[in-house]
């Protein structure tokens, strides 16, 4: 198909089938074309614990914008600076904000099955089902959409950051100019819970001044297929350390004697919840109510709960919803890790002298995350317990004998935007396009992302297209993106940039 016709089908819908095939072939061709400069990002140490990682992988993505015909601007904040780059259309009516997350978790390089978790390593399932290292030359040749690439954010979110700005190479060279204007913010603190989004939205409101958001960010629904997601829960964290002896004493002399802090947190947390997964601390759900209209939308999602189980290796699921669409819907209290002393073969025979919990409330848009995190404060006191902020004094070592220290913050809170809005429709209609069937829709993601202040501040209706395969082992150990949904990525974000609205 030549350029003019492709431009045809693309602003008249000539045809939805011919414009797929095209977009198809032009997606894998500039999927490869990709990998060299997807192989020097991927590469760079983006750990947002380490802000000294930052600023390289800042001035990558003012080149790589810049190159795309962007103009990049830093906007300062009390840490790393947030960049906003901007492609202004003189005859747009109105403006698109699109959200990119660049940082990334920190690394434990020992349970990485290759060398360096920022070096790419293209894999291939092996006979066995184990994931074999293949040469990153074979990218060259016929590419297998099963094979992915192992990297800390391959998925989150650095291999979504590449899919963007490959189908903007698409739109340059076919001369397509979208008829909206483009403003990208992108966040290189997204895993610290962006502390500094809130603030830096108030100050640069006239900077950041948009119709709408799209965040591309997060994995498809398990099924695999195009998905929108129209919402996402919010988060607080919780740091909870339970005190005992001043240093650790020997478990033989003093067994039965001191008391062991393990043994004291294990059962505080066990009064949060029931038997059935429910939280147990009053008022947790107060203010949620399913209504069978959402039921219905919910119902439409095309989980196969079996398999999910299956996939997951457990045989039964919390009592919270009907099921796991319902379930999303709720505030959730998790804990995140637990410490006490050491395990394995570092064991030793000795009572600890504190146990700590790190855990998380996931927010939902009915709740305020600062009630959520009184409700657990009040919840631990009425269990007897005296709290502190920091170590205990040693009057309050001698006065209590159940000594908690309480850290809290709220990071961001949960966001909602309804189907039946102008920023849905045009990006159904943009993948529906692409791929000839309309989009998976969920009402709420279970995880979260910091959209909240740009909803709340500057009024934004906000949806996220999420393209990353659900196997991605995001967060964990092996990280990967699988080829076939980063084409399938960089087929959507052209598709949908160019889609008129």
């Amino acid at each position: 198909m030549t350029r003019s016709l492709i431009l045809f089908a693309v602003f008249y819908g000539l045809s939805f089938s011919i414009f797929s095939q095209n977009l198809d072939t032009l997606s894998l061709k500039y999927a490869k074309a990709s990998f060299a400069e997807l192989h020097q990002f991927f590469s760079l140490p983006n750990d947002a614990y380490q802000p000294d990682q930052i600023e390289p992988n800042v001035s990558w993505c003012e080149k790589a914008f810049t190159k795309r015909g962007f103009n990049t601007e830093r906007l300062k904040t009390e840490t790393v600076p947030l960049l906003l780059a901007t492609k202004i259309n003189p005859a747009a009516t109105k403006t698109v904000l699109i959200y990119l997350q660049v940082d990334g978790q920190p690394v434990d390089t020992t349970k990485w099955h290759q060398p360096n978790p920022y070096t790419p390593a293209l894999k291939i399932k092996d006979t066995k089902g184990e994931w074999e290292i293949i040469n990153w030359n074979k990218l060259e040749g016929e590419i297998n959409r099963d094979w992915r690439i192992f990297s800390r954010s391959a998925s989150d979110a650095r291999g979504p950051d590449m899919m963007f700005l490959t189908a903007m190479d698409i739109l340059n060279d076919l001369k397509v100019q979208p008829n909206f204007n483009i403003k990208v913010i992108m966040d290189f603190e997204e895993e610290l819970g962006s502390p500094q989004l809130p603030a830096a939205v108030r100050k640069y409101k006239n900077e950041l001044a948009s119709d709408m958001l799209v965040i591309f960010d997060g994995p498809r629904h398990l099924s695999n297929e195009p998905t929108l997601s129209y919402g996402a829960r919010g988060i607080a964290t919780i740091s909870l350390e339970v005190f005992g002896p001043r240093v650790p004493l020997h478990s033989g002399n003093y067994g039965n004697y001191a008391p062991n802090p393990a043994m004291k947190l294990s059962k505080l947390l066990a009064t949060m919840w029931e038997d059935d997964g429910r939280v147990a601390i009053p008022k947790w759900y107060d203010g949620i109510t399913i209504s069978e209209d959402v039921k219905a939308i919910l119902k439409q999602v095309p989980d196969d709960e079996t398999q999910i189980q299956k996939d997951f290796g457990i045989a039964s699921t919390e009592n919270i919803g009907n099921n796991f669409q319902e379930a999303i819907q709720y505030p959730a209290l998790g804990i995140l890790g637990m410490e006490a002393a050491w395990v394995g073969n570092q064991t030793r025979t000795i009572i600890p002298a504190s146990a700590i919990s790190e855990m998380n409330i996931r927010l939902v848009k009915e709740t305020d995350g600062d009630h959520m995190v009184n409700l657990v404060k009040d919840h631990i006191m009425k269990q007897g317990y005296f709290l502190v902020e920091n170590e205990p004094t040693e009057a309050e070592r001698m006065t209590h004998d159940k000594i908690a220290r309480f850290n809290a913050e709220v990071s961001y809170g949960a966001f909602r935007t309804e189907f039946n809005t102008e920023i849905g429709a045009w990006l159904r209609k943009g993948m529906k396009r692409a791929f000839g069937k309309d989009p998976i829709q969920i009402r709420t993601a279970g995880g979260s992302i910091p959209i909240s202040p740009f909803v709340i501040t500057l009024g934004l209706p906000a949806v996220a297209v999420p393209t990353v395969n659900p196997d991605n082992n995001q967060h964990s150990p092996n990280e990967n993106i699988r080829l076939g949904n980063y084409i399938d990525g960089i087929k959507t974000i052209a598709a949908i940039l160019m889609e008129e609205l």
